[in-house]
């Protein structure tokens, strides 16, 4: 009888090519998986008597970003739509992180009502907000409109963080150095400003709604930050990477299903929440950027956006007509 490791001889020489095939195949996943993942942000500063607010934060890679800010110390204020699902969210935070100082207020940014009410709310009752993460958003829905009648990609992604980031300026300045982030995405890239049509109602497509709504972000962080210069207050935009979360429930039941079956062995390779929320976390803590504004990041680093997101002229506009829509001007 042979002995095990003469087996195993026998095993390697007939199939020898096969193993090489599958050791090469194992890890080249494994490189693409970990280059999928991302960048982490290795900054340890602490947000003790700091304030941090953050919308969408219940799910996805808002619960990840606030998780992190309560484990530096920060006072982090969930400004969500969902209060049953925010206030689970809370109760998992303050037992994750032993950080009590974990509060949830409404918030729903179809509706600049809620908006200005949010805004009213904080500015009584925050003594200052050090970090404002506009990380709400949605993606790829049907021909909806808020409650304000506009569309409803560019009127949640942009016009009611525009909104809320305007009324919320005051106690920004006032908490220099102070930073606001911005989440957008690499569909930017692929977006240009319907001026003639902003709320696409010649011609809705959901893809080009959402990749307009993407690059007003890169955009109003970009005029943003020539307006703050000087005051302490610095912006970022970024695109948090291909991430598993609700974003999609709109866009995924609408693809043909051998096309989900094909994409599902990929879908546990791209990036978890965690690993999504690192450029977020990077952009609102990390020491390197203090004294950057109105750049955009991938990765944990800084990318160049799109040339259509470098339209300083655009940008100006856009602030214009987005002041005008939800009535600051």
């Amino acid at each position: 009888m042979q002995n095990y490791s003469e087996v195993m001889r026998e095993y390697v020489e007939n199939h020898g090519t096969a193993l090489i095939v599958a050791f090469a195949a194992g890890a080249s996943v494994l490189a693409l998986r970990r280059w999928l993942a991302g960048g982490v942000c290795r900054s340890k500063a602490r947000l003790d008597g700091k304030t941090v607010l953050i919308t969408g934060a219940n799910t996805g890679i808002g619960k990840e970003t606030a998780l992190d800010m309560a484990k530096r110390g920060a006072r982090v204020i969930l400004a969500c739509r969902d209060m049953t699902r925010a206030h689970i969210a809370a109760d998992e935070i303050r037992q994750q992180s032993g950080n009590g100082n974990v509060v949830v207020k409404k918030l729903d940014l179809s509706s600049l009502q809620s908006v200005r009410d949010l805004a009213k709310d904080v500015e009584a009752n925050e003594d200052r907000l050090d970090i404002l993460i506009n990380n709400a958003g949605v993606m790829m829905c049907p021909k909806w409109t808020t409650e304000d009648g506009f569309e409803m990609q560019f009127g949640v992604n942009h016009l009611g963080h525009f909104l809320l980031t305007n009324c919320l300026l005051d106690l920004l300045k006032k908490s220099a150095p102070s930073r606001i982030v911005i989440v957008s995405s690499l569909a930017h890239e692929r977006g240009r400003i319907h001026f003639d049509d902003i709320n696409l109602d010649k011609d809705y497509d959901r893809q080009i709604s959402y990749r307009q709504s993407k690059l007003a972000n890169v955009l109003f962080c970009r005029e943003l930050a020539t307006r703050l210069e000087g005051t302490g207050v610095t912006t970022y935009s970024l695109h948090p990477g291909v991430i598993r979360t609700e974003l999609g429930r709109h866009f995924f039941p609408t693809i043909a299903l051998w096309k989900r079956i094909i994409f599902m062995p990929f879908y546990y390779m791209i990036k978890s929440p965690w690993e999504g929320a690192q450029t977020t976390i990077y952009c609102a803590v990390d020491e390197s950027l203090e004294n950057t504004s109105g750049l955009y990041y991938s990765d944990c680093a800084p990318k160049t956006p799109a040339p259509q997101a470098l339209d300083d002229a655009a940008a100006k506009k856009l602030w214009d007509v987005s002041a005008s829509m939800v009535g600051l001007a």
